[in-house]
């Protein structure tokens, strides 16, 4: 059976992903009903956010999801669970976890801002943040040229800005004006959906919000940032409305895998009698596992410390007498 074929017949469960990002949806709908082949593969975000992809596609493996993506297709069984992958543009990602077409998506914070932004009075976001994955950090921020004279977001009212994030964007000016929801803004809003950037020196715009990492781009284009609309980081979203019994099973081992990734397992040995000050060094996540030695008076101590931590707490054990400290490196976990 060929792909298209096999991806046409019912599956039980399925994830969507960004191409950009990657999504879990249930899959006892149809998935022909879900595009999944794309004549322009060489999407531009798919290069500009190839590290995301790459982090959350190393997120997947560590966590036992073993899958095999097709060329040009932008879906994947699970070949281990009954489950199918989506990749989808990140933008896309709330609106099919927030109607129910996909159960668990992972796509930016700033996403989900947006899709919520665009729900009409009177109806809630059906879309839900489970966690904070770690990776993908940046700020939707108000820019301006680095030569011009203005220096305020309040100062951009009633000028032409241009942004890919129109609702976000018009809400922000919206609060700036004091104009109510609904009321037509002073201030006018443009869209484009790429090379935002290059908006002020076309004369497209006196200003634009965008989304800013590193700020290379941003200085690259002649362009500074004055107010911060949102922050945003890579998010594990889900449906309010699932039922599918993978969602927790497919968090928790997520979970596992991003413990694993922010903690080391520091061991050392340590006089009984300093026991008690080593603890408050080394607390662990619930506590310190402490087993007697041979030798009478010592105590081995074995406690997870956060990684960007362990340089200076391994410092500090050395301080209060502590010897033979190891640290090593978590592959998997499961914690409370």
């Amino acid at each position: 059976m060929d792909l298209v074929n096999q991806y046409a017949t019912p599956v039980s469960h399925a994830m969507t992903l960004f191409r950009d990002s990657i999504a879990l949806c249930e899959v006892n709908k149809r998935l022909t009903s879900i595009p999944a082949w794309k004549e322009d593969s060489s999407s531009p975000s798919l290069k500009a956010k190839g590290r995301l992809q790459q982090a959350t596609l190393d997120l997947l493996s560590g966590s036992d999801i073993q899958f095999r993506r097709e060329t040009r297709l932008d879906i994947a069984l699970v070949k281990n669970l009954p489950i199918a992958l989506i990749f989808l543009p990140a933008a896309d990602i709330p609106t099919f976890v927030g109607e129910g077409r996909v159960d668990l998506g992972i796509t930016g914070r700033d996403q989900v801002a947006e899709h919520d932004a665009q729900i009409p009075d009177g109806e809630v976001s059906r879309v839900e943040e489970i966690m904070d994955l770690g990776f993908g950090s940046c700020k939707l921020q108000v820019q301006v040229p680095q030569m011009g004279d203005v220096t305020e977001a309040k100062q951009l009212v009633g000028k032409n800005v241009v942004t890919s994030f129109t609702a976000l964007t018009e809400a922000f000016f919206a609060g700036l004006e004091g104009v109510a929801d609904g009321k037509k803004l002073r201030t006018k809003i443009k869209y484009v959906g790429g090379s935002v950037e290059a908006a002020c020196a076309l004369g497209v715009a006196d200003g634009i919000v965008d989304l800013v990492e590193s700020g290379e781009t941003m200085k690259a284009a002649g362009l500074k940032a004055i107010d911060t609309v949102v922050e945003s980081t890579a998010v594990l979203v889900k449906s309010k409305d699932t039922k599918n019994p993978l969602v927790d099973l497919i968090t928790s081992r997520i979970s596992g895998v991003i413990t694993a990734q922010r903690y080391v397992l520091c061991q050392y040995n340590i006089p009984r009698s300093e026991l008690s000050v080593a603890s408050t060094i080394t607390p662990g996540k619930r506590a310190p596992t402490v087993t007697a030695l041979e030798e009478e008076g010592w105590v081995a101590v074995s406690s997870m410390v956060e990684k960007k931590k362990i340089a200076t707490v391994m410092d500090e054990l050395c301080k209060v007498g502590a010897t033979d400290i190891l640290v090593l490196n978590i592959a998997n976990s499961r914690t409370a």
